[in-house]
């Protein structure tokens, strides 16, 4: 007897669907053959499936059984096929009725003992389903996560025994109730670093326009506490920034129990990750940690000491804000629009070249430290900022009046302004989503948003025609003023809103930017 029921195969945070055929053929040889392109965890399937028959008292058919995975030429990964699987081979031996399934789609992995172990993807899933016109039939400890998906119907059994009794009307699966929608930690206060106020004020830019900063500055100079800081300062993730970031920690399998953030990520690797560990790949191409910090922040800590080939494959991604993992037979995307936040030391010992216990290598070994990040990331940075040694003076001195609050507010504010422009505009947010915020605008907006006053234009060719400004570095100079001017409550651009993006960009050792803004404190920077 013949029998199917539809699943899906992940492609990034896309589905793509799947029917699980199973036939029983007259040969009496007991033998379960799998076809369709199965890797070795789906492969597997046939024996969790028989375990977990044995688990409830069943027994295969002593018929050879052929499950086929169509369509044939899409390679399909993971333990998720073995619910749709066991469903399939259910309805052909007539223990449930065969019309049960047509309208599900089924994710889950089995235990032995017939349990339905939970797997990453279900909120993908349930989306897809929901596009198909489905429901989806998923794993207990997965339903919370997949009711987030809206109305499509949802099956949650704790085992496969459940689920074969509800569709005998033995008994009934309630649709679970989605996640708590929760707060993270509190994040840390701005109000606890103490010193550093130029530092501040490029982390309030940053976190206003959401362009990519670099903290640079010794050992203790606060760099890795202001950028734990930043998060503290962006707005909440907005629902349809939700829906995204959560279905790529959904494929990751990250969320616990069901439950989803408004919080903005945060995500901080150690500089030994790999570039798969960055950008995603591996056997079973899953995000890595740029995708996992989509729509939030990836911070960078001691930027030199990460590999260069990892290091520069986040170039792509800076740009386009997503991220393809090429393989032998397929494409994946996922996305990957984040901001980036990095920190370092001056050179190799920590110190620099200026100031009590200066390096005594200075220069070279600055430069030599410093040009392990290539000239094209650096110019992707829009904000470098030197972090002198906090003293003991710094230290000494009360709390700062103004924290993590004040700052937030205006950059609410400040964003407000942008969003403001666009309806003004006439721009629709959601058709130009990706030029919301300043560091993203370009083309004919750019033009229309940033266009300086005449000083400051005249002051940006000069800086331009002075350090070889690249096209790259036009143009975030000018997102870059943009910004500065909306967190002054200004309308146009003008010339000393030029000069404050100037001198934030005038260290590019890589770009070969440079600012008219006077000489930097040490050799290189």
């Amino acid at each position: 007897m013949h029998a199917s029921v539809a699943t899906v195969a992940f492609d990034g945070v896309e589905c793509r669907r799947v029917d699980v055929q199973v036939q029983q053929l007259s040969a009496d040889n007991g033998i379960f053959t799998m076809v369709g392109l199965a890797d070795k965890a789906v492969a597997e399937s046939r024996d969790r499936v028989r375990g977990a028959f044995a688990g409830i008292g069943l027994a295969l058919p002593s018929q050879r059984i052929i499950a086929n995975l169509a369509p044939a030429d899409l390679p399909k990964e993971g333990s998720h096929f073995d619910l749709p699987i066991a469903l399939a081979l259910l309805a052909s031996m007539g223990v449930i009725p065969p019309d049960a399934l047509s309208g599900w789609v089924a994710i889950g992995e089995l235990g032995l003992d017939g349990r339905i172990a939970p797997v990453g993807g279900a909120l993908p899933a349930a989306m897809a389903a929901d596009g198909m016109g489905l429901g989806l039939i998923c794993p207990e400890a997965n339903g919370p996560e997949a009711a987030w998906a809206g109305d499509v119907p949802v099956l949650a059994p704790r085992s496969l025994i459940g689920l074969v009794n509800h569709f005998k009307g033995a008994q009934v699966l309630a649709r679970p109730k989605p996640g708590d929608l929760r707060s993270g930690d509190r994040p840390p206060d701005l109000r606890e670093v103490k010193g550093q106020e130029g530092a501040k004020r490029a982390l309030e830019i940053a976190a206003a326009g959401g362009h990519n900063l670099l903290f640079v500055g010794p050992p203790g100079s606060g760099k890795s506490m202001m950028a734990a800081r930043l998060p503290g300062l962006l707005p909440p993730l907005t629902s349809r920034e939700l829906l995204e970031t959560s279905m790529v920690w959904s494929i990751a399998g990250l969320i616990e129990r069901g439950g989803l953030t408004r919080d903005r990520p945060f995500r901080a690797p150690h500089h030994s990750a790999s570039m798969a560990a960055l950008t995603g790949g591996g056997h079973k191409a899953k995000p890595g940690e740029a995708s996992l910090a989509h729509n939030g922040v990836l911070f960078l800590d001691e930027l030199p000491e990460y590999g260069a080939q990892a290091l520069d494959s986040l170039r792509q991604p800076l740009e386009t804000g997503e991220i393809v993992v090429a393989r032998a037979n397929a494409h994946v995307r996922y996305p990957a629009r984040f901001q980036l936040v990095a920190a370092m030391n001056p050179c190799r010992c920590g110190i620099g070249g200026g100031g009590k216990g200066a390096c005594g290598k200075a220069p070279r070994c600055q430069r030599d430290y410093q040009n392990r990040i290539s000239g094209p990331m650096f110019d992707r940075i829009d904000l470098t900022v030197e972090t002198p040694p906090v003293t003991a003076a710094d230290m000494a001195l009360p709390a700062p009046s103004e924290g993590t609050a004040e700052a937030a507010a205006r950059v609410a504010e400040a964003r407000a302004m942008q969003m403001a422009r666009l309806a003004k505009a006439g721009v629709d947010p959601e058709t130009a989503r990706d030029q919301t915020i300043n560091a993203r605008v370009s083309g004919e907006l750019l033009d229309r948003f940033a266009a300086p006053d005449a000083p400051g234009k005249s002051l940006l060719m000069r800086a331009g025609e002075r350090g070889g400004m690249t096209a790259r570095g036009w143009t975030r100079t000018l997102r870059l003023a943009r910004t500065i001017a909306d967190l002054d409550g200004s309308d146009g651009v003008l010339r000393r809103h030029i000069a404050e993006a100037l001198i934030y960009r005038r260290a590019g050792f890589g770009s070969g930017d440079t600012a008219p803004a006077g000489p930097v404190t040490t050799p290189v920077w």
